[in-house]
């Protein structure tokens, strides 16, 4: 065989045997993410599925109603008629889909739903999101207070801010009332599959590209590019990830990288409670946006006000600490 030939089958032969060792460690990866991705998946799910059911059932029976008109005259105070106050209700309790679901139904202006929009954004799915942020190093009625207080807050600053004619809302739309209990079940139940598939795919699929992602060095470069941000928005460089796993995929879905990291000592409490306080108000930046500009509120509305919130929560958390 000619030397020229040999170098080419030896580089074929590097080249394979890279290509099979890169698989391997990709396997590894896999394989070691299965185990801690459903066990939060499952946990998560715990939570999460007895709460949906709830609320659903308080919805139906007009609990929610009567709640959200004991509300009317404080939301009055930042400039939304009282019935908004369901919308609110209905995002804490449950999520974003659910909240546009009832904004859909009321006629609200667009100026109104800016402001539900971002009180939304701040202070959805409550319940599920404060116990995985208990679950990684914060108090969990520090949360619960800083996320009701600034929805609160931004509302009120943004009824000051925002233009008075911003346009017609969705309009209102039929609601069904009086549907059958079984009906409302059905549906709920429909619906309640899909969150499971949908909780245990993408917290999977999260585990495991958090796991390739540092196998193969690349949260080190992430962290290196965001550093000079994060400065500013005073977290730890070691929060780099997991600020973008929140602020892309939310807290909800972050969690399991969330809690393996904290539980494995990879990020220390203090770390993860800074970045708490960030993205307790600020987070799921892609999709939770993007439902709300699908009805026609502006992204910048909704993205610039939260991120100038969270970090000064950021900075008051760490004045606070150096204080103890």
């Amino acid at each position: 065989m000619s030397q020229a030939k040999k170098q080419k089958s030896n580089g074929a032969g590097f080249a394979a045997g890279k290509t099979a060792l890169v698989l391997q460690r990709i396997g590894t990866c896999i394989k070691d993410s299965i185990a801690p991705a459903t066990k939060t998946a499952i946990w998560l799910l715990k939570i999460t599925i007895p709460i949906s059911l709830v609320v659903t059932l308080l919805q139906h029976f007009g609990v929610l109603n009567v709640v959200s008109e004991w509300l009317s005259p404080a939301f009055g105070i930042i400039g939304l008629r009282g019935e908004a106050a369901l919308v609110f209700l209905t995002g804490v309790f449950l999520n974003i889909y659910s909240a546009i679901a009832v904004i859909a139904s009321l006629p609200l202006n667009m100026r109104e739903i800016t402001i539900l929009a971002v009180m939304c954004l701040i202070a959805h799915n409550l319940i599920v999101e404060t116990a995985v942020q208990k679950r990684t190093g914060s108090k969990a009625w520090h949360i619960v207070a800083l996320r009701l207080g600034m929805a609160i807050v931004s509302a009120a600053v943004l009824n000051l801010l925002l233009p008075l004619d911003l346009g017609a809302g969705l309009g209102s739309k039929a609601i069904m009332h009086g549907a059958p209990l079984t009906d409302v079940l059905v549906s709920w139940g429909l619906s309640a599959l899909y969150l499971c598939l949908k909780i245990i795919t993408l917290v999977t699929l999260l585990m495991i590209l958090q796991r390739i992602l540092k196998e193969f060095g690349i949260i080190q470069i992430l962290s290196t590019i965001f550093k000079p941000l994060l400065k500013v928005m005073g977290l730890p460089e070691s929060t780099s990830f997991l600020w973008i796993v929140a602020n892309t995929l939310g807290l909800a879905y972050g969690s399991a990288v969330m809690v393996e990291e904290v539980e494995a000592g990879k990020l220390s409490r203090t770390d993860a409670d800074l970045l708490n306080f960030h993205i307790a108000i600020s987070h799921s930046n892609l999709e939770d946006l993007l439902l709300f500009a699908a009805i026609g509120v502006s992204i910048w509305w909704m993205l610039i006000p939260r991120l100038f919130i969270a970090i000064a929560a950021v900075w008051g958390r760490r004045f606070a600490l150096m204080g103890k």
